[in-house]
This record gives structure tokens, sequence and C-alpha cells, in this order.
């Protein structure tokens, strides 16, 4: 017999994805015959290709926020033909829910939102309890009786493609910072970069090398960092696949970042880390690794979850000060 399929729209954040991973690890705990199909933007698919839960990543061709009903249509009748069991929409938009709809999937689960009353036919109460992302991403989950599963999950990594990317770089002794001062959702949850130059500084210092890790959109931070430093970081800004990065990552042996998908990454890879929080809620979506500490000063005006300070002084992520983090990471 063929085995069962699932196929999970997922989340379109990087950390989401990361975090859902949990759901996934869930699923082939109670169901390892099962095939676990993933479908996402195509930015995260080199991440879920590393995901050793996942049999096949779908990329999703549509840009944020893009609706393109004949597109999903098209998408969903060419699915039919994996005869899914089940789909489980991670996200709460309408959109989100067409493509199980047209795929003619018999079971469609998710959360009710943005009238998917006929989209959606296994419809999951929302807890007002289940605050964390990785929580309500397992509310999804199969339910088991009597036992707990082992919910740990790690993203494959290829050492020798790190070993090439930092050759002539780095020497197998040398112990290795890498340092992400970038956060796509906004600058409410970017700790100074004059701040992560004085950590990389000390680092150095200590004889450590340092690394820095990012998209495009951290180039302009990726520079000054470079300014900052005297140009004695590796700056990999920019200039790097996401899966090189993850392969970058796990040749570290510490990460400090904020509050963002590296971090979540960082945490998957079970490196020692600090995360960094402003405006976000390290209650909601912590990196979730037993190596991770948190920096969070919980003012009364946190989290706001803004994506620029509404009091135009962000004191959350002001008021940590490079030389506490310093005695957390080296």
């Amino acid at each position: 017999m063929n085995p069962k399929k699932i196929l999970i729209i997922g989340p379109s954040w990087l950390g989401d994805m990361v975090i859902a991973q949990k759901l996934f690890k869930a699923i082939k705990e109670t169901y390892p015959a099962y095939e676990l199909h993933v479908a996402s933007p195509a930015w995260t698919i080199p991440l879920v290709s590393r995901m050793p839960e996942v049999n096949k990543s779908i990329p999703l061709p549509f840009s944020h926020g893009e609706l393109n009903f004949l597109k999903r249509y098209q998408l969903g009748k060419a699915l039919r033909l994996e005869n899914y069991a089940q789909a489980i929409v991670l996200t709460n938009s309408f959109k989100s829910a067409l493509i199980p709809f047209f795929a003619r999937i018999p079971r469609r689960t998710g959360f009710l939102g943005e009238m998917r009353f006929g989209l959606i036919n296994d419809r999951i109460p929302k807890d007002s309890r289940l605050y964390r992302t990785v929580d309500q991403f397992l509310a999804f989950a199969p339910k088991i009786k009597n036992t707990k599963p082992n919910l740990s999950t790690y993203l494959i990594s290829k050492p020798n493609q790190a070993k090439t990317l930092l050759k002539n770089k780095l020497k197998a002794s040398d112990k290795l910072l890498g340092i992400a001062p970038g956060a796509d959702y906004g600058e409410a949850k970017r700790w100074p970069i004059e701040y992560f130059a004085e950590v990389a500084n000390q680092a150095i210092k200590k004889g450590w090398q340092v690394i820095s890790l990012g998209s495009l959109n951290d180039a302009d931070l990726g520079k000054t960092l470079d300014q900052l430093t005297r140009n004695k970081v590796i700056n990999f800004i920019g200039k790097t696949k996401l899966e090189e990065v993850i392969d970058v990552i796990s040749r570290c042996e510490s990460f400090l970042s904020n509050d963002s998908g590296l971090m979540h990454i960082a945490a998957s890879l079970g490196i020692k880390q600090v995360a960094i929080f402003g405006s976000s809620d390290p209650k909601k979506t912590p990196p979730l690794s037993r190596h991770a500490k948190i920096a969070y000063l919980d003012l009364s005006c946190s989290p706001c979850f803004k994506r620029t300070c509404p009091l135009q002084h962000t004191n959350c992520l002001k008021n940590i000060k490079p030389s506490e983090i310093v005695t957390k990471l080296i």
C-alpha cells in the first residue's frame, strides 16, 4: 500500500518555519510511515529541505500577500495526484486555505479565521492559554495517550560545506562566534550595531574569530560592523545562501542575534547562544534550546510588537549593555 500523505501549508516567516519543525516531529513520532509534504514560500525551501521529517518540500509561487486565485487553483489541482489524506494549514489567512480545498483533500485542518468556513472542515478551537507559537502549532499534533513524544529537533548540517566556505579564513582550532545583527521585522527588534561591534571586538581580543551573517537586507549593518571592527570580522552578510548559513552556524561555538530567523536556526542546531529581545516577547517566540540564554529587560512598554519604537527611544534594546552579553557568550 502507498503510505498516507499529509500536506502542511507552512508559515511565511523563517523563524516560525523552524518552530513548525516541532509539529513535523510530533507527527512523525506518531505516524512514522506517513509522508510529510510541506508547501511554503520559496525562500523557506532551503530550510525545509534540511528537516529530516519532511519527505517533500513544495515552493509556493506567490509574493507576500498575493492572492492570485487562478494560480492557487492550478497548484491545488496539480496536487490532487498526491491523494493526500489530510492538510494542516498553519497560517490563519483565507488564501492559505484555498490550495488544500482545490486539491480536494478530504480532511482540511486549521484554526478558524478570515471567513474560512467550508475551506477548513476540521476546525481546531483556539485556546487562549496557548500563547507560545510552538504550542499553537502543536495543537495540530496527533493526540498521544500515556506517553510524551520526543520533540527535540535538529536541522541537517553539512560540515564539509562549511569548511569549504571558510577555507583560508579559519584554522581548525579557532573558536568561532557567529553574530547576526539583522531582524527583518523592523528596527525595534535590532540591538544597536555599535553594541554588536563591541561584543565582536571583545571576542577578538580573547582570541576568537567572529563571523557576521544575514541577508542582503542587512548589508548596511555589515558595512558598519566592518568599520567598527576594522575589518576584523569575517563578513558573510548577504554573501551566502540560506543553506550555507545553516552550515556556517553549525561550525560556531557561540551565536549572538536578535529575535530573528537565524536565532531559531541556531537554536535548532543546538549552538550556545544569546538572543536579544526588544519589542517582541520571549514568552511567545523563545529560542527552543537548552543552550540558549535570553537578554530581555521586560520594561513597562514591552513587548509592544511594533516595527519601530512608538516612544522613539528603544530603551528596551539600548539598556542591554554589551558587557552583560560578553559574560554570557564567551
